[in-house]
């Protein structure tokens, strides 16, 4: 029980500092973005399923986007994950994991579902921890600190404008390390709240790769994509910001998002190679030449502000301008389509 208080007094410290940045920065959503992206990945590394660090990064969203004039709760939920121990033998970690979720109703009962992911990778063997892949020194600033900082930037405008469709932002834990966060988000769903689901949008890794891309679920129909995935990669050539993006294919499943898999159509936001093609084979992966394909992403020494900041300079306020400069035109029509 004590240990709770102190996490909870040190949220209330941690948010005091922090919840003037939804007031002070009202007019300036791309830097209001990096701003959350550098606190978060700052003050919340480690940011593990069922950790303090996840605890604290969640009551500090869940302020964040109460401030922003959403309907905002957090949720827990067990979950599990297997660890290998140094002579490769399976021990199965129970954890009590937290994510956010912050709505704002319009004048119609159909809403948009807004997700990006909460957790930073837990190390799933003493090898993994022994690499620094993944733990307590994590700052997962581009995977996903960029997620949840776009995500927060969008409910700054978002919560200033009359909705016709509602918003419904989560900021998910337990989805990395196989442990389950989409598929348990899922399976609390009501057939009501699933019925008025309009389009599931995924934020996730949005700094390293070479452009943003803008990729269609296999279940997304031909009218929405229309309306979503295409219509952005529109008002990105409007506005010359190279991006790209593909409608995936039934070949994708076995890797696609489970709300995808469920058959909501589905807009995946994240960054990769620079290509643009409706039937180029394979998945865009948030790459370059300081993540090249088959290096792990979860590294402790290269996903963070200080690795970040000297080998990709000037990235993370390009990509936070590009990512609003895009989303925010494009869900102001989504949530208020004209008539």
């Amino acid at each position: 029980m004590f240990a709770t208080l102190r996490l909870t007094a040190l949220a209330v410290l941690l948010s005091c500092g922090l919840s003037l940045h939804a007031r002070a920065d009202a007019a300036r959503p791309a830097q209001f973005a990096e701003q959350q992206l550098r606190d978060i990945a700052t003050r919340f590394p480690g940011r593990m399923s069922g950790s303090p660090a996840e605890m604290l990064a969640a009551d500090y969203l869940r302020q964040q986007f109460s401030a922003l004039s959403f309907q905002s709760d957090t949720r827990q939920f067990d979950t599990s994950y297997i660890w290998h121990d140094g002579q490769g033998q399976p021990r199965r970690h129970k954890v009590t994991a937290t994510s956010v979720i912050a709505a704002r109703a319009g004048t119609q009962p159909q809403e948009i579902l807004i997700l990006a992911h909460l957790d930073t990778w837990t190390p799933l063997s003493d090898a993994q921890a022994q690499r620094n892949v993944g733990g307590l020194r994590l700052q997962g600033a581009d995977d996903n600190a960029s997620g949840l900082a776009l995500m927060l930037a969008l409910a700054q405008r978002l919560g200033a404008l009359p909705l016709h469709y509602g918003v419904r932002f989560v900021a998910l834990s337990a989805s990395d390390a196989s442990q389950g966060g989409m598929e348990d988000y899922l399976a609390r769903m009501s057939a009501k709240e699933k019925k008025n689901t309009l389009l599931v949008i995924n934020l996730h890794s949005l700094i390293v790769g070479d452009r943003l891309c803008f990729n269609s679920g296999v279940h997304m129909p031909g009218a929405v994509r229309k309306q979503t995935s295409q219509r952005a990669l529109a008002l990105a050539r409007s506005k010359h910001i190279a991006v790209c993006g593909r409608h995936l294919m039934k070949r994708d499943e076995a890797v696609v998002n489970p709300f995808d898999k469920a058959g909501f159509p589905l807009l995946e936001v994240t960054s990769g190679k620079g290509f643009v093609d409706e039937k180029a084979p394979g998945l865009q992966r948030a790459r370059s030449a300081h993540f090249p394909e088959g290096t792990v992403r979860h590294e402790t020494d290269r996903d963070n502000l200080a690795y970040l900041d000297r080998w990709l300079p000037g990235r993370i306020a390009r990509r936070m301008q590009e990512s609003v400069s895009i989303l925010l035109p494009l869900l102001t029509e989504l949530t208020n389509p004209q008539k």
